[in-house]
């Protein structure tokens, strides 16, 4: 069994950028009837209004229908360039549409933009019933996914979102879906794409994206609007400015336009009032380890993405990082390969764990080199 070394690294971060006191509950006045504002990295709170009350998500069900299928491909169950065909069920759905027809054949590539894009509830039905044999089957597969995600005050009878009231959420439920949604390879390319020309001549469809935040908010770059009578005006939202990755929930809006102008009050409330405190940036060198069998001794290892922690502006905090790789490798390595994970403390409790990967390819060594490289260890042994 190959032994597993811990390296402990501990660094003291110390800002003193002096910002203005955090803002009172009541002070950001958030009209709706539900929001949440939390890190995008640890899932860390930062502020809340009724986050537990049921809800219902209208289209923001769609971020569940869009995790489902990205985490099928990024398992293999299927693929970009797989046909998904649309059944009669599917080409019925109402509300928000592509307009698919029955038996109409598109890849899982467009149909996926049909659902980040054109918020299309035909396309999550032909994706639901092609992933899971039947639109029952995945709407199972929702339930147990957001069971999984600690979601407690979420049921779903669709995959769409519309209306029904045995389909609810609440605004802290959708900001776990939010934050897991983001570690989902793919996710953000698909849900900020602005527009997107789904259907050529002669009856041409061009999708544009109701997430007005992706041209209006500096740094936003994904999820997804929602709308019903019932539900009003739903807005996930994901946002980064230096470094600091934000997830905003809003539920239940009124006003026409209200659903991102609330989002922009959290949004600015969470970069005015916190900030990054770095340990390593993405491609870093952490550590090396030895390689056997290789043409080289050794590989780096490299930080997969940043590392850091959320901090209040002009707090004292002491992050410290607990590396956990294996001592020797054996060849071949691939660049990008996981050997190991560094895991990042903040006051001692362990908020992120980002993948060591290898920095570079490492073939097998040629025979003549592992004879010289045996015979070079036998000698130093005899020493």
């Amino acid at each position: 069994m190959k032994r597993i070394v811990v390296f402990v690294i501990t660094v003291s971060i110390l800002l003193f950028s002096f910002a203005p006191g955090i803002w009172a509950a009541g002070e950001l006045n958030i009209k709706g009837e539900a929001c949440i504002l939390v890190d995008g990295v640890s899932g860390q709170v930062l502020y809340e209004q009724n986050a537990d009350k049921k809800w219902f998500p209208a289209s923001i069900t769609k971020i569940m229908t869009l995790v489902l299928a990205l985490e099928a491909i990024q398992q293999g169950k299927a693929s970009l360039d797989d046909q998904v065909s649309t059944s009669e069920y599917a080409a019925s759905m109402g509300g928000s549409q592509v307009y698919l027809y029955p038996g109409e054949t598109r890849t899982l590539h467009e149909m996926l933009i049909a659902i980040a894009v054109g918020s299309g509830n035909d396309a999550c039905v032909a994706v639901g019933e092609f992933l899971a044999g039947s639109n029952e089957a995945f709407i199972e597969m929702m339930n147990a996914k957001a069971k999984k995600l600690g979601m407690d005050h979420t049921h779903f009878v669709n995959a769409h979102g519309l209306h029904d009231d045995n389909h609810y959420t609440s605004a802290g439920d959708m900001a776990k879906l939010g934050v897991y949604a983001l570690t989902v390879p793919k996710f953000l390319d698909y849900t900020s794409v602005y527009e997107y020309d789904f259907r050529p001549e002669p009856k041409p469809l061009k999708l544009w994206n109701t997430n007005r935040l992706l041209k209006w908010y500096d740094g936003c770059d994904g999820m997804k609007t929602g709308y019903t009578p019932q539900a009003k005006r739903n807005l996930v939202s994901s946002a980064e400015r230096n470094g600091l990755r934000l997830v905003s929930v809003v539920l239940g809006v009124e006003p026409a336009q209200g659903h991102f102008t609330e989002s922009m009050k959290l949004l600015n409330y969470g970069f005015n009032q916190f900030e990054f405190a770095g340990l390593y940036q993405a491609g870093d060198k952490i550590t090396t380890i030895d390689v056997g069998k290789g043409d080289v001794d050794q590989v780096d290892l490299v930080a997969a993405k940043k590392a850091g922690a959320i901090k209040k502006k002009g707090e004292e905090i002491k992050l410290d990082s607990r590396i956990t790789v294996s001592p020797y490798t054996t060849a071949p390595i691939k660049k990008g390969q996981k050997l190991g994970e560094v895991s990042v403390l903040k006051d001692g409790k362990e908020i992120e764990k980002v993948d060591l990967i290898a920095g570079q390819d490492v073939g097998r060594g040629s025979l003549g080199r592992q004879i010289v490289k045996m015979l070079q260890q036998v000698a130093l042994a005899v020493k």
